[in-house]
Protein backbone atom coordinates (compact mmCIF):
# COMPACT_ATOMS: atom_id res chain seq x y z
CA UNK A 1 0.00 0.00 0.00
CA UNK A 2 1.37 3.54 -1.10
CA UNK A 3 -0.12 6.33 0.80
CA UNK A 4 0.15 9.49 -1.58
CA UNK A 5 -0.45 13.04 -0.51
CA UNK A 6 -2.16 14.72 -3.58
CA UNK A 7 -3.10 18.36 -4.10
CA UNK A 8 -5.65 20.34 -6.65
CA UNK A 9 -3.00 21.52 -8.35
CA UNK A 10 -1.24 18.31 -8.92
CA UNK A 11 -4.52 16.04 -9.36
CA UNK A 12 -2.28 13.17 -9.15
CA UNK A 13 -5.47 11.03 -8.02
CA UNK A 14 -7.45 12.23 -10.81
CA UNK A 15 -5.07 12.28 -13.69
CA UNK A 16 -4.12 8.57 -13.19
CA UNK A 17 -7.61 7.54 -12.57
CA UNK A 18 -8.49 9.09 -15.73
CA UNK A 19 -5.63 7.64 -17.73
CA UNK A 20 -6.35 4.14 -16.81
CA UNK A 21 -2.91 3.95 -15.70
CA UNK A 22 -2.65 1.97 -12.30
CA UNK A 23 -4.70 -1.06 -13.96
CA UNK A 24 -2.86 -3.97 -12.97
CA UNK A 25 -0.35 -2.59 -10.62
CA UNK A 26 0.60 -5.11 -8.07
CA UNK A 27 -0.01 -2.77 -5.04
CA UNK A 28 -2.68 -0.41 -3.62
CA UNK A 29 -2.35 3.53 -3.83
CA UNK A 30 -4.31 5.14 -0.70
CA UNK A 31 -5.29 8.74 -1.81
CA UNK A 32 -4.91 11.47 0.74
CA UNK A 33 -6.37 14.66 -0.65
CA UNK A 34 -4.72 18.19 0.63
CA UNK A 35 -6.14 21.83 -0.09
CA UNK A 36 -2.75 23.49 0.30
CA UNK A 37 1.60 22.30 0.77
CA UNK A 38 1.27 22.40 4.77
CA UNK A 39 -1.06 19.28 5.60
CA UNK A 40 1.27 17.36 3.11
CA UNK A 41 4.24 18.33 4.67
CA UNK A 42 2.73 17.63 7.87
CA UNK A 43 1.74 14.00 7.03
CA UNK A 44 5.13 13.58 5.68
CA UNK A 45 6.96 14.18 9.42
CA UNK A 46 4.16 12.40 10.92
CA UNK A 47 4.72 9.07 8.70
CA UNK A 48 1.44 9.28 7.70
CA UNK A 49 2.92 9.57 4.15
CA UNK A 50 4.88 8.02 1.87
CA UNK A 51 4.51 10.48 -0.75
CA UNK A 52 3.46 13.81 -0.95
CA UNK A 53 3.60 15.98 -4.15
CA UNK A 54 3.72 19.68 -2.48
CA UNK A 55 5.69 23.13 -3.89
CA UNK A 56 9.65 23.36 -3.62
CA UNK A 57 9.35 25.99 -0.96
CA UNK A 58 7.20 23.75 1.32
CA UNK A 59 9.55 20.69 0.85
CA UNK A 60 12.72 23.28 1.66
CA UNK A 61 10.69 24.26 4.75
CA UNK A 62 9.97 20.38 5.66
CA UNK A 63 13.51 19.61 5.32
CA UNK A 64 15.01 22.53 7.02
CA UNK A 65 13.07 21.40 9.69
CA UNK A 66 15.28 18.34 10.07
CA UNK A 67 11.99 16.06 9.04
CA UNK A 68 13.35 12.24 7.24
CA UNK A 69 12.15 13.71 3.98
CA UNK A 70 14.28 12.98 0.55
CA UNK A 71 13.39 14.67 -2.80
CA UNK A 72 12.58 11.50 -5.24
CA UNK A 73 11.32 13.59 -8.23
CA UNK A 74 10.28 16.49 -9.48
CA UNK A 75 7.13 18.35 -11.53
CA UNK A 76 7.33 20.95 -14.11
CA UNK A 77 4.30 23.05 -15.63
CA UNK A 78 3.67 26.28 -17.11
CA UNK A 79 5.27 29.25 -14.80
CA UNK A 80 2.03 31.02 -15.45
CA UNK A 81 0.36 28.56 -12.94
CA UNK A 82 1.49 30.34 -10.30
CA UNK A 83 0.76 33.55 -10.30
CA UNK A 84 0.23 37.10 -7.87
CA UNK A 85 -3.44 38.22 -8.47
CA UNK A 86 -5.18 41.67 -8.06
CA UNK A 87 -9.34 42.29 -7.95
CA UNK A 88 -10.69 43.24 -11.86
CA UNK A 89 -10.46 47.16 -10.80
CA UNK A 90 -7.79 47.05 -9.00
CA UNK A 91 -5.45 50.36 -9.93
CA UNK A 92 -2.11 47.44 -9.11
CA UNK A 93 -0.32 47.37 -12.62
CA UNK A 94 3.08 46.36 -11.05
CA UNK A 95 4.87 45.22 -7.91
CA UNK A 96 5.38 48.65 -7.31
CA UNK A 97 1.86 49.99 -7.31
CA UNK A 98 1.68 47.53 -3.74
CA UNK A 99 3.65 49.57 -1.50
CA UNK A 100 1.77 49.05 1.96
CA UNK A 101 -1.10 47.03 0.51
CA UNK A 102 -2.16 43.66 1.81
CA UNK A 103 -0.96 40.75 0.54
CA UNK A 104 -1.95 37.29 1.36
CA UNK A 105 0.75 34.62 1.94
CA UNK A 106 1.33 31.54 3.49
CA UNK A 107 4.48 30.76 5.37
CA UNK A 108 6.27 28.46 2.99
CA UNK A 109 4.49 28.21 0.05
CA UNK A 110 4.88 29.67 -3.42
CA UNK A 111 2.74 32.60 -2.12
CA UNK A 112 5.75 34.16 0.44
CA UNK A 113 8.68 33.11 -2.57
CA UNK A 114 7.04 34.76 -5.53
CA UNK A 115 5.86 37.85 -3.37
CA UNK A 116 8.98 38.20 -1.93
CA UNK A 117 11.51 37.41 -5.48
CA UNK A 118 9.01 40.10 -7.14
CA UNK A 119 9.98 42.86 -4.66
CA UNK A 120 13.96 41.42 -4.79
CA UNK A 121 13.88 42.24 -8.21
CA UNK A 122 12.32 45.47 -8.10
CA UNK A 123 15.40 46.52 -5.37
CA UNK A 124 12.18 46.54 -2.74
CA UNK A 125 12.47 45.99 0.69
CA UNK A 126 10.34 42.65 2.12
CA UNK A 127 8.85 45.05 4.35
CA UNK A 128 7.22 47.52 0.99
CA UNK A 129 3.97 45.73 1.63
CA UNK A 130 1.78 44.13 4.27
CA UNK A 131 1.69 40.39 4.71
CA UNK A 132 -1.21 38.76 6.22
CA UNK A 133 -1.44 35.20 6.90
CA UNK A 134 -4.08 33.61 5.04
CA UNK A 135 -4.69 30.08 3.90
CA UNK A 136 -5.70 30.05 -0.44
CA UNK A 137 -9.55 29.08 0.55
CA UNK A 138 -9.39 32.02 3.29
CA UNK A 139 -7.49 34.26 0.68
CA UNK A 140 -9.89 33.99 -2.05
CA UNK A 141 -12.27 35.24 -0.04
CA UNK A 142 -10.30 38.01 1.17
CA UNK A 143 -9.58 39.24 -2.27
CA UNK A 144 -13.56 39.02 -3.32
CA UNK A 145 -14.44 40.69 -0.35
CA UNK A 146 -12.06 43.32 -0.38
CA UNK A 147 -9.67 43.07 2.72
CA UNK A 148 -6.44 42.57 0.94
CA UNK A 149 -5.39 43.76 -1.99
CA UNK A 150 -3.23 40.78 -3.75
CA UNK A 151 -3.29 37.04 -3.68
CA UNK A 152 -0.44 35.19 -4.90
CA UNK A 153 -1.86 31.66 -5.08
CA UNK A 154 -1.50 28.91 -7.92
CA UNK A 155 -3.80 26.67 -9.94
CA UNK A 156 -7.09 26.03 -9.70
CA UNK A 157 -7.53 29.01 -7.81
CA UNK A 158 -5.79 31.62 -10.48
CA UNK A 159 -8.54 29.99 -12.91
CA UNK A 160 -11.62 30.37 -10.32
CA UNK A 161 -11.14 33.71 -9.87
CA UNK A 162 -10.08 34.99 -13.53
CA UNK A 163 -13.54 32.80 -14.57
CA UNK A 164 -15.92 34.15 -11.99
CA UNK A 165 -14.73 37.42 -10.50
CA UNK A 166 -12.24 38.64 -13.37
CA UNK A 167 -9.68 39.24 -11.20
CA UNK A 168 -6.35 39.56 -13.01
CA UNK A 169 -2.43 38.47 -12.87
CA UNK A 170 0.05 41.16 -12.38
CA UNK A 171 3.04 38.65 -12.66
CA UNK A 172 3.54 34.91 -12.38
CA UNK A 173 6.52 33.22 -11.69
CA UNK A 174 7.69 33.68 -15.23
CA UNK A 175 11.39 35.32 -15.16
CA UNK A 176 11.32 35.27 -11.37
CA UNK A 177 11.68 31.84 -9.63
CA UNK A 178 11.75 28.44 -11.00
CA UNK A 179 8.08 27.40 -9.53
CA UNK A 180 9.21 23.56 -9.22
CA UNK A 181 7.11 20.95 -7.66
CA UNK A 182 8.65 18.23 -5.51
CA UNK A 183 7.98 14.53 -5.40
CA UNK A 184 9.03 14.18 -2.39
CA UNK A 185 9.07 11.17 -0.05
CA UNK A 186 8.93 9.36 3.76
CA UNK A 187 13.08 8.55 4.36
CA UNK A 188 11.15 5.73 6.18
CA UNK A 189 9.02 4.26 3.80
CA UNK A 190 11.79 4.42 0.99
CA UNK A 191 13.14 1.18 0.53
CA UNK A 192 10.01 -1.20 2.34
CA UNK A 193 8.02 0.40 -0.51
CA UNK A 194 11.41 0.98 -3.60
CA UNK A 195 10.05 -1.28 -6.24
CA UNK A 196 6.21 0.18 -5.73
CA UNK A 197 7.64 3.49 -5.19
CA UNK A 198 9.66 3.44 -8.65
CA UNK A 199 6.46 1.71 -10.85
CA UNK A 200 3.88 4.23 -9.37
CA UNK A 201 6.33 6.98 -10.71
CA UNK A 202 6.48 5.35 -14.48
CA UNK A 203 3.13 5.08 -14.53
CA UNK A 204 2.44 8.80 -13.18
CA UNK A 205 4.68 10.03 -16.19
CA UNK A 206 2.65 8.62 -18.71
CA UNK A 207 -0.48 9.58 -16.95
CA UNK A 208 1.08 13.01 -16.87
CA UNK A 209 1.40 12.52 -20.96
CA UNK A 210 -1.89 11.01 -21.36
CA UNK A 211 -3.68 14.13 -19.87
CA UNK A 212 -1.31 16.46 -22.17
CA UNK A 213 -2.81 14.60 -24.99
CA UNK A 214 -6.77 15.06 -23.71
CA UNK A 215 -6.58 18.29 -22.42
CA UNK A 216 -10.22 19.44 -22.79
CA UNK A 217 -11.70 15.63 -22.10
CA UNK A 218 -9.67 15.51 -18.86
CA UNK A 219 -10.34 18.98 -17.97
CA UNK A 220 -14.47 18.23 -17.95
CA UNK A 221 -13.84 14.62 -15.95
CA UNK A 222 -11.93 16.70 -13.61
CA UNK A 223 -14.05 19.34 -13.26
CA UNK A 224 -17.11 16.71 -12.62
CA UNK A 225 -14.60 14.70 -10.10
CA UNK A 226 -14.08 18.19 -8.62
CA UNK A 227 -17.26 19.82 -8.25
CA UNK A 228 -15.79 22.83 -10.50
CA UNK A 229 -17.38 24.68 -13.11
CA UNK A 230 -15.97 23.02 -16.71
CA UNK A 231 -15.10 26.60 -17.50
CA UNK A 232 -12.53 26.91 -14.45
CA UNK A 233 -11.15 23.28 -15.09
CA UNK A 234 -10.66 24.24 -18.96
CA UNK A 235 -8.70 27.42 -18.47
CA UNK A 236 -6.09 25.32 -16.07
CA UNK A 237 -5.98 22.44 -17.65
CA UNK A 238 -5.71 23.66 -21.23
CA UNK A 239 -2.32 25.47 -19.81
CA UNK A 240 -0.72 23.53 -17.43
CA UNK A 241 1.28 21.58 -19.64
CA UNK A 242 2.51 19.34 -15.72
CA UNK A 243 5.42 16.82 -16.46
CA UNK A 244 7.39 14.70 -13.91
CA UNK A 245 11.08 13.79 -14.32
CA UNK A 246 14.05 13.07 -11.68
CA UNK A 247 16.06 15.61 -9.72
CA UNK A 248 18.87 16.73 -12.77
CA UNK A 249 21.35 19.01 -12.32
CA UNK A 250 19.19 22.30 -13.13
CA UNK A 251 16.61 21.09 -10.64
CA UNK A 252 19.23 20.06 -8.09
CA UNK A 253 20.89 23.65 -8.83
CA UNK A 254 17.42 25.48 -8.54
CA UNK A 255 16.32 23.69 -5.14
CA UNK A 256 19.61 24.84 -3.63
CA UNK A 257 19.23 28.50 -5.31
CA UNK A 258 15.55 28.57 -3.75
CA UNK A 259 16.82 27.46 -0.64
CA UNK A 260 19.70 30.22 -0.62
CA UNK A 261 17.28 32.84 -1.60
CA UNK A 262 14.68 31.87 1.60
CA UNK A 263 17.69 32.00 3.73
CA UNK A 264 18.48 35.56 2.75
CA UNK A 265 15.65 36.79 2.95
CA UNK A 266 15.19 35.41 6.32
CA UNK A 267 11.86 33.44 5.19
CA UNK A 268 13.81 30.39 6.29
CA UNK A 269 15.56 30.26 9.58
CA UNK A 270 18.38 27.82 8.70
CA UNK A 271 20.80 27.44 5.54
CA UNK A 272 19.96 24.23 3.79
CA UNK A 273 22.17 21.98 1.97
CA UNK A 274 20.01 20.30 -0.69
CA UNK A 275 22.09 17.98 -1.87
CA UNK A 276 21.67 16.19 1.81
CA UNK A 277 18.01 15.90 0.81
CA UNK A 278 18.20 14.93 -2.69
CA UNK A 279 17.69 11.24 -3.74
CA UNK A 280 18.40 10.22 -7.32
CA UNK A 281 18.13 6.80 -6.84
CA UNK A 282 15.01 6.88 -8.80
CA UNK A 283 15.93 8.01 -11.96
CA UNK A 284 15.62 5.11 -14.17
CA UNK A 285 11.95 5.06 -13.15
CA UNK A 286 11.81 7.93 -15.34
CA UNK A 287 13.23 6.65 -18.32
CA UNK A 288 10.61 5.63 -21.02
Amino acid sequence: MLRVGDQNYYNVEASVEASGVLKGAPYEVEFKHFQSAAPVAEGLQANALDLGFLGDSGFIFLAAKGADVKLIGVSRQNPDTIALLVAKDSPVKRIEDLKGKKVAYWPGAWSQQLTLRALEKAGLPADYVTFVKLMPIDAAGALAGGSIDAFPVWEPYISQQIVASGARPVFTTRGLMPGLSSIAANGQSIEPNRAAIADFLKRLQKAREWVNANKPAYADLWAAKANLDPAVSRHWIGQADMTVGPVDAAAAKDYQDTADFLHQTGALPQPLDTRTVIDRSFEKAFVQ
